[in-house]
C-alpha cells in the first residue's frame, strides 16, 4: 500500500469524529418570514458537532453516539436567538441492535447570537461564543455519560473539559452558565456530576448498564437483578440528597425503559425494587405502576 494513502487512512481511524448527531430547530414561535437563517443554523450546528474532533481517543464508524439537539426557538431578532434546547443520546446494548436512552434534558437556558454563515470553530482554552461553548458542553456531557455506562468514572475526563467550558463561558454573564439562579442549569449539571457527593449517581448509570443491560442476551435473570440492585445507589443518594436534579435526569431518560424491562420477559421479585422507585422517583408513580410483576 502507499505509505501516504496508509497515513491518511490510519489518521482517519484514529481521529474519527465521536458523535452522530442529528440537529432539529423549531422555529414555529418565532415570527419570521425567511426561514432560510434557521435552515443554516441547523446545518451549521449539525456540521459541527459532526466534524469535530473530541477526543483523542480512537472511534470506530459502530462506536459513534447516536444523540440528537432539538432547539425550539422563541425569539429571534438582530441576529439574537433564544429558546430551550432538548438533549438526548443513546447507547447501544452489547451484542444487540437496541439502543438504551442514556440522556434526556431540556436546558431552559439557551441564548446566542449567530450571523447566518458565521463559522462555529471550538477552541478548547479561550470562550469564543455562546452558541459554541454550550454544544461544545453538551459535546462532553454525552460523551462522559456514554463512557460512563462501560467504565466506573470513565467519562471523569470529558466532565472536566465540559466544565473548563462552563467555567470560561462565566464571562459572558449569560444565563445557564451561573451558579446562582436556576439551580438545574449547565453549572449545576456539571458540578453536580464531577462531585463525590453524588457518586452514586455515576455508579448507578455504570452498574446498570455493564452489569444489567449488557448481560440481557446471556442471562436475562441475572441481568434483571443485577439492575434492580443498581437502583440501590440512587435510593442512597436520595437519602442524602432528596430530590437531586441527577435523580430526576437519571429518570427522565430511563423510566420507560424500566418499565419495559420489568414487566417483559422472565420475572423477578420487584416488590422491593418498586418500593424505592416510588420513594426517589414520585414524580413518575404513574409510570411504576404500569409494572407488571
Amino acid at each position: 500500500m502507499n505509505k501516504l494513502l496508509f497515513f491518511i487512512i490510519c489518521s482517519f481511524a484514529s481521529y474519527a469524529q465521536e458523535l452522530r448527531c442529528e440537529v432539529i430547530i423549531n422555529s414555529d414561535l418565532v415570527n419570521q418570514t425567511n426561514q432560510q437563517i434557521f435552515s443554516t443554523l441547523q446545518q451549521s450546528i449539525q456540521e459541527f458537532m459532526n466534524s469535530q474532533v473530541w477526543t483523542s481517543q480512537n472511534w470506530n464508524s459502530e462506536e459513534k453516539i447516536n444523540c440528537s439537539l432539538i432547539l425550539n426557538l422563541t425569539d429571534y431578532s438582530d441576529d439574537k436567538f433564544k429558546g430551550t434546547l432538548q438533549v438526548q443520546s443513546q447507547r447501544t446494548v452489547y451484542d444487540t441492535n437496541y439502543s438504551s436512552p442514556i440522556l434526556n434534558f431540556q436546558d431552559l437556558d439557551i441564548s446566542f447570537n449567530y450571523q447566518e454563515f458565521q463559522p462555529l470553530f471550538y477552541n478548547s482554552n479561550v470562550y469564543e461564543s455562546n452558541l459554541i461553548s454550550i454544544l461544545s458542553f453538551y459535546a462532553y456531557v454525552i460523551i462522559g455519560l456514554d463512557a460512563d455506562t462501560f467504565k466506573l468514572k470513565g467519562g471523569e475526563l470529558f466532565f472536566s473539559f465540559a466544565q473548563k467550558i462552563s467555567n470560561l463561558a462565566q464571562q459572558s454573564n449569560s444565563s445557564g452558565w451561573l451558579s446562582s439562579g436556576n439551580r438545574k442549569n449547565r453549572y449545576w449539571l456539571v458540578d453536580s456530576i464531577l462531585s463525590n457527593a453524588f457518586l452514586d449517581f455515576r455508579t448507578t448509570y455504570y452498574k446498570y448498564h455493564r452489569n444489567g443491560l449488557d448481560l440481557m442476551t446471556k442471562d436475562q435473570i441475572k441481568a434483571k437483578t443485577n439492575l434492580a440492585t443498581s437502583l440501590i445507589h440512587l435510593s442512597d443518594l436520595n437519602n442524602r440528597r432528596p430530590n437531586s436534579f441527577l435523580i430526576q435526569i437519571f429518570f427522565d431518560a430511563k423510566s420507560q425503559e424500566i418499565v419495559n424491562i420489568f414487566s417483559d420477559g422472565p420475572k423477578i421479585d420487584i416488590i422491593s425494587t418498586k418500593s424505592i422507585l416510588k420513594n426517589i422517583a414520585p414524580f413518575f408513580n404513574n409510570k411504576w405502576k404500569e409494572i407488571r410483576s
